[in-house]
This record gives C-alpha cells, sequence and structure tokens, in this order.
C-alpha cells in the first residue's frame, strides 16, 4: 500500500474530476486541508468561476473522500522546522511537507508552486498514481 499526501488543489481536482483512486493506496493530510479546500472552492463562488450549489456539492464530496488526516505534536513541530529551515513566511505549505516527510510516500500536488516548494525536501508522485498500483 501506498500513502500519497494531497494538498487542497489536488483533492478538489480529485472530487471535481471523479478520480478514483485505487483501493491500495492511503490518502493522508494536515487537519487543515479540508478548510482549505472549502476556501478554494469559497473563493471560485466570489470570482463567479462556480456556482454556490455547485461548490457546496463538491464540498460534500470532499467529505466523503477517505482520508488520515494528522495535526500531532510532532507534524506540526516538523512543518515549523522546514518552514524555518527555508525561511518561509508561513506554516501552511510546511504542514503538508512535514505529513509527507513523516507518514506517506511522496506528494501528490497539481499545484506547480507547491511542486517547485516541495522539491528537494519530499519525494513527488505523478496525479495518476493515485489511479494504478506502484
Amino acid at each position: 500500500m501506498a500513502r500519497y499526501v494531497v494538498d487542497a488543489p489536488t483533492l478538489l481536482h480529485i472530487v471535481a474530476s471523479d478520480l478514483q483512486i485505487h483501493p491500495d493506496h492511503q490518502l493522508v493530510a494536515p487537519n487543515a486541508v479540508r478548510s482549505d479546500t472549502l476556501a478554494l472552492l469559497y473563493g471560485q463562488v466570489r470570482r463567479g468561476e462556480l456556482s454556490e450549489d455547485e461548490a457546496l456539492r463538491l464540498h460534500e464530496r470532499l467529505t466523503e473522500v477517505k482520508m488520515r488526516l494528522l495535526g500531532d505534536r510532532v507534524s506540526r513541530r516538523t512543518a515549523w522546522r522546514i518552514a524555518r529551515e527555508h525561511g518561509w513566511d508561513a506554516i501552511g505549505d510546511a504542514e503538508y511537507l512535514a505529513v509527507t516527510q513523516l507518514q506517506a510516500d511522496a506528494l501528490i500536488t497539481i499545484d506547480a508552486a507547491m511542486a517547485n516548494r516541495a522539491a528537494g525536501i519530499v519525494p513527488l508522485a505523478p496525479l495518476d498514481a493515485l489511479t494504478s498500483v506502484q
């Protein structure tokens, strides 16, 4: 079984495209992933990119995605260390990288900025790794 961390844009893509995760894989993320994804949906509604009904439907679907959510002391401390070591202004992205370091095989992200930030810190995997056996 492979364990993959997904960030909010990737989680939203999974539910919006009805991507079927291979049953041999487990998704892992920091506790904030669902709130981060909800914030993305809210932003899309505010910009007129998505209707409120569609956003709420996607929100309902994202709550149904089976994921192991982490927010323990070690994860938070590791996120702190990563953000400090790299001189980042915020800790949010570091939470995803910390969970990847501690609990997963790789990070999967569709966000190019996150992928660039993660390179050299944690292993990355492509989105299609979620749908096949590695």
